[in-house]
């Protein structure tokens, strides 16, 4: 009986062992569940759900590097947006029209794009389309971004947005910086025209500062990632 009981102990201490050690460890391993999911929260934009400017620009990074020549960097601004926020329906509207447009970007781009909010009214999409079909699908997506948008019990608010583009290819670098001051440039010079432009050469010197065109209000910085 009292072989049988000290045979009994070195194994109840092991398990009491084994199981003060896996307290500690499950502990941490929900802590860091947890922690995986706040930082990831706070990669993406709470209005819209899309990533932030760091996730983006972390995101972008690698389908240009992927993609190459296939790669293209979209850069969007909603057109009188202050008009919207300062309308009838107030912030309210504004804030459906924000979610609106990045319902539409995020069908555009598809699963393997990345979309992200940069600030404001800006979003920047990063996405893998060919040479061959860049015309088309800027079309498209001009296209989509102008349709009005519902913002309170039926009531249609009409939009429009400014978009530029680059590309590996025209421009000869995969660089980040430098594709989306590129795009920025274009953007900006097809300003209020409901056309996209596809940046060249001379959209890639326009002056800068952080990568974007100077005097840009709201996007002084690319992502700590780039």
């Amino acid at each position: 009986m009292a072989s049988t009981a000290r045979a009994q102990a070195p194994i109840g201490h092991r398990a009491l062992f084994i199981t003060t050690l896996a307290v500690p460890l499950t502990g941490w391993t929900v802590h860091a569940v947890s922690l995986h999911r706040k930082l990831a929260a706070a990669r993406r934009d709470p209005l819209t759900g899309l990533l932030g400017r760091d996730g983006y620009t972390a995101k972008a990074r690698q389908i240009t590097e992927r993609y190459g020549d296939a790669a293209m960097l979209v850069l969007v601004d909603l057109d009188h947006f202050k008009q919207i926020n300062d309308g009838p329906g107030g912030h309210g509207a504004g804030d459906r029209v924000l979610a609106a447009t990045a319902t539409r970007l995020t069908a555009w781009a598809g699963s393997r794009g990345a979309v992200g909010r940069l600030g404001g009214d800006e979003f920047a999409v990063a996405v893998r389309i060919g040479p061959a079909h860049r015309a088309l699908r800027l079309a498209q997506l001009t296209k989509l971004l102008a349709q009005p948008v519902e913002v309170d019990d039926g009531i249609l608010v009409d939009v429009a947005a400014s978009v530029g583009a680059a590309s590996p290819d025209v421009l000869g670098t995969t660089d980040l910086s430098v594709l989306q001051r590129a795009a920025d440039a274009a953007m900006y010079s097809g300003k209020h025209t409901g056309r996209a432009v596809l940046a060249d050469g001379s959209h890639a010197v326009v002056p800068s500062i952080n990568g974007r065109r100077a005097g840009r209000p709201g996007t002084h910085t690319l992502g700590r990632a780039a």
